[in-house]
């Protein structure tokens, strides 16, 4: 293992040990990253048939929420069957015959890792990887000898990279 002489040679180690550790996470972040991004597509979603039988008397609401279809709204009612855009509801026995488009199996799981949240197993992971990409920010300033052509450079597109980022964030909704 190499030497750690000062704050530089441990900044640029760490970062760079780090960095190979963290290879494998960053390629799954960042493709469940796009699919997120196209997540009101239907990009690279598959059609999948469910039938089954819940609870009785459910409002539009509840349907909606137990069902886990989002703005689920009901075209039609006749003798206690509820008619909606992805399937129906029968109020009366609880059966429900619906369709949805969902991703497969592993880039569902994929995206989940940017959904989670602190009661989730996925939450040590999601803290540790947020965590080490700050210091991949923190430690980059070390890779450069500050007085080089290189590290002032840097700063400069440092600096731009933050006025984008601030602009975009003010600019979005």
């Amino acid at each position: 293992m190499d030497k750690i002489k000062d704050t530089r040679t441990f900044m640029r180690i760490t970062h760079r040990y780090l960095g190979y550790f963290l290879a494998g996470i960053m390629a799954v972040y960042a493709v469940s990253g796009v699919l997120l991004v196209y997540r009101d597509t239907d990009f690279l979603k598959q059609e999948k048939k469910y039938d089954r039988v819940i609870a009785k008397e459910l409002s539009e609401k509840e349907l909606g929420k137990e069902l886990k279809i989002k703005g689920l709204e009901v075209e039609k009612t006749e003798n206690g069957v509820l008619y909606f855009k992805q399937g129906t509801y029968n109020s009366v026995t609880g059966e429900a015959k619906y369709t949805k488009k969902e991703l497969p199996f592993v880039l569902d799981k994929m995206t989940k890792l940017h959904k989670a949240q602190s009661k989730d197993t996925l939450s040590p992971l999601n803290t540790f990887f947020g965590v080490s990409l700050f210091f991949f920010v923190i430690s980059s300033f070390w890779m450069f000898n500050p007085k080089t052509k290189a590290f002032k450079r840097g700063m400069i597109f440092t600096a731009a990279g933050l006025v984008v980022s601030v602009i975009l964030l003010l600019a979005g909704r």
